[in-house]
């Protein structure tokens, strides 16, 4: 079995509905002087995190995820999650006297969110060290974490000769255009939606093209659009799998690059590694959470069999 290291967060997410409309509560008029406060009598506090996810999506694919990521002194329940899915933590490190990153999103009856996200022990990510990793490790991700983190695991990963996926996520704009062209060098592969594609370009002055030719696949996800990847030779689209239930879109990436991971490491063409990260994302979308999800490894090949046709 191969291993795969994951560099990213780990992070609670805190989910609160309010029953009624946020428009009905703020005043346009008063917006410089906010003092507001809503009930929110439902609340589901979920795992979360894009190094969690991702290890999670592909723990159901009989992988084995590597975690590297920090977490603060509130870890214990999380800890507990990961060692009831058999998931290493071994790479994983304490930063005491702070709290593992939280997301606190709060959600009215219109689907609009508000939300608070506390990065707490994430943005010590950096003291973590590739270098320290005893495993022989096949693939890694390079996913969103504290700045830093993501530079310097690059940076190390390129000097160890591990292939790793780019997948700047939210946190693109981060970084300035050098970064981000340093990254592209470094990286094997990269990652990331349409909207993200479109900033990376703006950002670097690169085109699809140009950025295409430094890595070996430029993986551009279009949400209900499928998504498209790019290599030297040609485009690859893929379409999305219709979801029967539509509830939340929350960690969709994250299983989408779980799939990338498993065809990449079993060295798959791209036509199939395209269409097992689309059946991930689309068995995840009908659960709420990033974590919530619990397809049999046999569930997940049937789906992926009638994909393939």
């Amino acid at each position: 079995m191969k291993n795969i290291l994951i560099c990213g967060s780990i992070a609670y997410d805190s989910i609160m509905v309010f029953q009624d409309q946020f428009k009905n509560h703020i005043l346009p008029d008063q917006i410089h002087n906010l003092n507001i406060c809503f009930y929110v009598p439902e609340m589901k506090k979920n795992f979360g995190g894009t190094a969690g996810n991702i290890a999670y999506n592909l723990k159901l694919l009989r992988s084995n995820p590597l975690i590297m990521a920090t977490h603060g002194d509130d870890f214990e329940l999380y800890s507990n999650w990961l060692d009831s899915l058999g998931i290493s933590k071994k790479y994983m490190k304490k930063i005491t006297g702070m709290f593992t990153a939280q997301a606190f999103i709060t959600t009215d009856q219109d689907d609009n969110q508000i939300t608070a996200f506390h990065p707490g022990a994430m943005i010590q990510a950096h003291t973590n060290s590739i270098a320290n990793v005893e495993d022989s490790i096949d693939l890694a991700i390079i996913a969103p974490d504290g700045r830093d983190a993501m530079i310097q695991h690059a940076q190390q990963c390129y000097k160890a000769n591990i292939p790793f996926i780019f997948d700047p996520g939210q946190g693109l704009p981060m970084f300035t255009a050098e970064e981000l062209i340093t990254f592209i060098e470094q990286a094997s592969y990269i990652a990331v939606n349409d909207y993200e594609a479109k900033l990376l370009q703006d950002k670097t002055g690169l085109t699809v093209e140009k950025i295409t030719s430094k890595v070996k696949a430029f993986i551009v996800t279009k949400g209900a659009h499928g998504s498209e990847i790019y290599t030297d030779d040609e485009m690859i689209k893929i379409d999305a799998i219709k979801a029967s239930n539509l509830v939340d879109p929350t960690g969709c990436g994250d299983a989408f690059r779980s799939g990338l991971i498993y065809g990449i490491s079993a060295g798959w063409d791209w036509h199939k590694t395209g269409k097992l990260a689309s059946v991930m994302g689309a068995i995840k979308i009908g659960f709420e959470g990033g974590q919530n999800h619990q397809p049999t490894i046999h569930e997940i090949e049937a789906l992926f069999g009638q994909v393939l046709g």
